[in-house]
C-alpha cells in the first residue's frame, strides 16, 4: 500500500508553503557517519549501538554529542536490523542470521559471544532478565534463553499472524508491531507458553512499537502514530492518532512525547499530553531516511540509513515562551544575538529593569541588566529571555527566545 500520488503533491506543497523549512524547536547537535545503512539504534552510557544493516553492530562514543566518532565495531553475518543492550551485551536482530549476541564490554574490540538461528526473518528484539523476545517475521514472535550468551536456547513461541517487525514489554505482556496484522498483545506469563489475549487492528503497517503505562505506542507506517490503550489487554482501543507526513518507522517514548523516525520525512516530535488530541511540535528533516531513534536526555539520536547516526537536540520541552499580555498571542520569532544582548530600560518606575538568560533546560546562564550584556562567551544555540524572577512564577513569566550566534 502507497500513499496516493494527490497525498504525496499535497504534503510537497505544504512543505513549500513554510519556505523549505526543514526543522521546528529542533537543532542538530552532532554527526557519525557509518559505512552502511544505519536501521535501529540504542543508546546506553556514553554509547551509541548502530544496527548498521550489512555492515553489523557499530558502536559510537557520544560522551560529546558535538563530536561522536565510531569507538568500535562488529559486523554480523547477516543484516543488523535493530538491537537491545543488556548489560554488556548487545543483541542484534541480524535479519536472516538469526539472533547475534555481541560482547561490547570492550567497545574498542566487540565480539561475538553466542548466536541463535531462526526459521525466519529477525526484525526486532527486547530483553529482560534471562531472556530475549524476537519478533521473527513470519514466525511471530520467538522467546530465547539467554541467561548463557554463549548457548541461547529458545524455550517458546506464538505463530502471529501477520510479519512480525518489532516487540515492546510490560509486565508479563509483550506488545508485538505485526505488520499487516496491526498490534498483537501476547501473555509471556510463562514464557515456555506464550498466548495472544488481545490485538488491534491498525489501518497501515504497523513497523514499530513502544509502550509507557496503559498506553502503546505504534509506528504504522503509511497512517503515522497510532496511540491504543491497553489498560485492559483483551479490548485494546484506539484513543488517537497522529498521521506524521512521511512513513512512521520507528518511535521512541520520553514523557509526554513520541519521537518518530519518519522515513523520509526525518524525525518528527509529537507530544502526547492528550492522548485523544495528540499533536506535532517540532521536527528535524534528516539527509535521508530516519529509521530507528532512541532518546536519553534532553537529546534524540537517530538511526538513518544514508547518514548514519543523527543527534538531535528537541528544545520545545524545555522552557516555553509565555503568551505575551499585550497582545494576547505568542510572542514572534526569536531574537537574534551576536556578541551582545541589549536589554531595554523599564517602562515604569516600579519596574526594575533587569532579567535572565536561561538555557534551554531551564538554568539560568546570566543575570540581564539594562543596556548592552555580553554573551559572547556563551555557547552558540538557543536561550530563553525572562523578566527578572518572574521566569520562576514570582513575576509576569513572559519569556522571549534568544538565538546566540557566533
Amino acid at each position: 500500500m502507497k500513499k496516493s500520488a494527490t497525498i504525496l503533491c499535497l504534503i510537497l506543497l505544504a512543505r513549500l508553503a513554510v519556505s523549505g523549512q526543514d526543522s521546528l524547536d529542533c537543532r542538530l547537535v552532532g554527526t557519525c557517519d557509518t559505512p552502511g545503512n544505519a536501521c535501529g539504534i540504542a543508546v546506553e552510557n556514553s554509547f551509541a549501538y548502530l544496527a548498521d544493516l550489512e555492515s553489523g553492530l557499530r558502536v559510537i562514543n557520544v560522551s560529546n554529542p558535538q563530536s561522536p566518532y565510531e569507538a568500535g565495531y562488529h559486523d554480523t553475518p547477516g543484516r543488523a536490523m535493530r538491537l537491545a543492550m543488556s548489560g554488556s551485551y548487545a543483541y542484534v536482530a541480524d535479519w536472516n542470521s538469526g539472533l547475534r549476541i555481541i560482547n561490547v564490554s570492550n567497545p574498542q574490540s566487540p565480539y561475538e559471544a553466542g548466536y541463535h538461528s531462526t526459521s525466519s526473518y529477525v526484525y526486532g528484539v527486547v530483553v529482560s532478565g534471562s531472556y530475549a523476545y524476537l519478533a521473527n517475521s513470519t514466525a511471530g514472535l520467538r522467546i530465547v534463553n539467554v541467561s548463557n550468551p554463549q548457548s541461547p536456547q529458545e524455550v517458546g513461541y506464538c505463530d502471529t499472524p501477520g510479519d512480525a517487525q518489532s516487540v515492546a514489554l510490560r509486565d508479563t505482556l509483550a506488545f508485538v508491531a505485526d505488520f499487516d496484522a496491526g498490534l498483537r498483545i501476547i501473555s509471556i506469563s510463562n514464557p515456555q507458553s506464550p498466548y495472544e489475549v488481545g490485538f488491534y487492528d491498525t489501518p497501515g503497517f504497523a513497523r514499530g512499537v513502544a509502550v509507557s503505562g496503559d498506553y502503546v505506542y505504534v509506528a504504522d507506517q503509511v497512517e503515522g502514530l497510532r496511540i491504543i490503550i491497553v489498560s485492559n489487554p483483551r479490548s485494546p482501543y484506539e484513543a488517537g492518532y497522529y498521521d506524521t507526513p512521511g512513513w512512521a518507522w520507528g518511535l521512541a517514548v520520553s514523557g509526554n512525547h513520541v519521537y518518530v523516525a519518519d522515513y523520509h520525512e526525518g524525525l518528527r516530535v509529537v507530544r502526547v499530553s492528550n492522548p485523544q488530541s495528540p499533536v506535532e511540535v517540532g521536527f528535524y528533516d534528516t539527509p535521508g531516511n530516519a529509521r530507528g531513534v532512541a532518546v536519553s536526555g534532553d537529546l534524540a539520536y537517530v538511526a538513518d540509513d544514508t547518514a548514519g547516526l543523527r543527534i538531535i537536540e528537541y528544545y520545545g520541552a524545555g522552557v516555553e515562551e509565555a503568551m505575551s499580555d499585550e497582545r494576547g498571542t505568542w510572542n514572534p520569532g526569536p531574537t537574534i544575538v551576536r556578541g551582545a544582548l541589549v536589554l531595554p530600560e523599564a517602562r515604569s518606575e516600579r519596574r526594575e529593569a533587569r532579567g535572565e538568560l536561561l538555557d534551554i533546560g531551564g538554568r539560568k546562564v546570566l543575570d540581564l541588566r539594562p543596556g548592552p550584556n555580553d554573551v559572547s562567551r556563551l555557547a552558540p544555540g538557543v536561550y530563553f529571555m525572562g523578566e527578572g524572577s518572574g521566569v520562576r512564577g514570582q513575576g509576569s513569566g513572559k519569556m522571549q527566545k534568544v538565538i546566540v550566534q557566533r
